[in-house]
């Protein structure tokens, strides 16, 4: 697997800019190149392939990592972070499922940044649950949508709301709002002029790691589901629904045309029937999913998908 210590390296704030012009020089991939590059890892793990396949995507690393500097953290140990993310996403990564590796390696990214703040913030040491990881990352939203700004302790009414909300034990609320209200960093000034406090920068408003996590088992329902409906396609059916309807640049009409012999408006016909078919065949195979007993889902198949 590709080392850390091949990449670019960043060094303090100072040295971001710098980080961010290196990083743009990787190229970004195709999608047939990818693919091939994911193969050779997989089958043959070969070096070059997987530090291929993570240069091309520190950019994704640099992008997730920047909403997650009001934690107030060294960016570059976000960044670091981040890329350790990436490197367990390739490692892990099936390119066969038909779906990219940014798709997939957005998971891994923003779960191990998420650990290591977790790891770093002292006021958290305990927050290592899931529902304290939920709670550490969404008090502050909640406190702001029920307007409980004030420091200090919430009232019991309030305490109820966001525990209802978050899923969560009213003191499991109590405990964490006492520690992130007890910090004394968290209602310093950012600056010596006194705008802005480091509590205005802790709201992370992308989707929860707990949020992704709770749609990760149907999202492999439905990925699964999808790959045995396209069984149900004949060899012409299935290369025109996945160029038209999964490729990340579909092709045309007049393309599938030519390649077909046919006219654009068959080419249009079989793709229309065969959505209808594969819309069919991931119905039914969800229903029969959701009637059988829960299993867990197979390694590697955390990538999102929809028909």
């Amino acid at each position: 697997m590709a080392s850390s210590a091949a990449l670019p390296i960043l060094s303090g704030e100072n040295g971001l800019s710098r980080y961010l012009r290196e990083i743009r020089k990787f190229p970004m991939l195709e999608p047939q190149e990818e693919y091939m590059l994911a193969k050779r890892w997989r089958e043959h793990e070969d070096p070059q392939a997987a530090h291929k396949l993570v240069t091309s995507h520190l950019r994704l690393v640099a992008k997730i990592a920047m909403g997650y500097r009001g934690y107030g953290l060294p960016i570059g140990e976000v960044i670091s972070e981040g890329n350790v993310g990436l490197m367990q996403a390739v490692k892990r990564f099936e390119p066969d499922r038909g779906f990219r590796l940014a798709t997939y390696a957005m998971w891994w990214i923003r779960a191990s940044i998420q650990e290591y703040i977790l790891r770093s913030w002292s006021l958290v040491k305990m927050g290592t649950t899931a529902s304290q990881k939920k709670l550490f990352f969404n008090l502050r939203k909640a406190k702001s949508q029920i307007s409980a700004l004030e420091d200090g302790d919430m009232n019991p009414e309030q305490v109820a709301i966001i525990a209802t909300r978050l899923g969560v034990s009213k003191q499991d609320v109590i405990e964490m709002n006492r520690r992130m209200s007890g910090d004394a960093s968290l209602n310093a000034p950012l600056r010596e002029e006194g705008e802005g406090e480091w509590q205005d920068w802790l709201v992370d408003d992308s989707t929860s790691q707990e949020n992704l996590l709770a749609t990760r088992e149907e999202t492999d329902n439905r990925l699964g589901a999808l790959h045995e409906a396209l069984g149900v396609l004949s060899d012409r059916e299935r290369r025109i629904f996945e160029a038209r309807r999964l490729a990340e640049d579909p092709i045309t009409l007049e393309q599938l045309s030519d390649e077909f012999h046919i006219s654009r408006e068959r080419v249009r016909q079989i793709e229309v029937r065969a959505f209808e078919k594969v819309q069919e065949a991931v119905k039914a195979g969800m229903a029969k999913i959701e009637a059988a007993p829960a299993a867990l889902p197979p390694a590697g198949s955390r990538q999102a998908a929809a028909v």
